[in-house]
């Protein structure tokens, strides 16, 4: 019987304390560096500024018409890129572009969980437009575009290369999208 209750006791001491459980030894950490920009100068019939962080603009791609341009911003460790195409308003051909604009951006609701509207006016340039912050799993987090209503038209999107997963690419797409509405604010067209 003594025997039993040493066993009994035993057990009792070895079976009661705490199971160790594996603690993280850090949240994740990201941190951006500070956003510094700089003007582009190129054959574009518009100026802005980009960040200092992304890679130089490249790929401009002319259309045999030389009316359309497209151009690319990359900032390879953040695994993204910035889109954009220009076009020249010929022939009051301002409306259709309009359409096409919000239409691209429309089609992402099927995924998002929210789109916000943010019109761009600033008279003094004459840069006019519209920036679009897509929520939740969609192929991109930010689409614009901006006109003079005139001659000029640009559209841009933001795109990574990633499967859509609003959670883990929120960080990089709030600090890109400072840097498109960096964009918008600095559009200055050639005349």
């Amino acid at each position: 019987m003594r025997t039993f209750f040493l066993l009994l006791l035993i057990t009792c001491c070895i079976s009661c304390g705490n199971d160790p459980i594996p603690k993280p030894k850090a949240f994740l950490r990201l941190e951006y560096p500070i956003q510094h920009y700089v003007q582009i100068k190129s054959e574009l019939p518009f100026t802005f500024e980009k960040n200092k962080f992304a890679k130089d603009v490249s790929n401009i791609k002319v259309s045999a018409d030389q009316k359309t341009y497209g151009l690319e911003i990359r900032y390879p460790s953040l695994k993204g890129t910035i889109y954009m195409t220009y076009k020249e308003v010929i022939n009051n051909n301002l409306e259709p572009y309009l359409i096409d604009a919000q239409n691209i951006t429309q089609k992402h609701s099927q995924r998002a969980d929210e789109i916000i509207e943010q019109p761009f006016l600033d008279p003094i340039n004459k840069v006019y437009g519209m920036f679009y912050e897509i929520g939740g799993n969609a192929a991109s987090q930010s689409q614009f575009y901006v006109t003079d209503s005139i001659t000029h038209f640009i559209t841009g999107s933001l795109y990574f290369y990633a499967k859509p997963n609003y959670d883990s690419i929120l960080p990089a797409a709030n600090y890109l999208k400072k840097d498109i509405q960096h964009i918008m604010e600095t559009i200055r067209w050639k005349e």
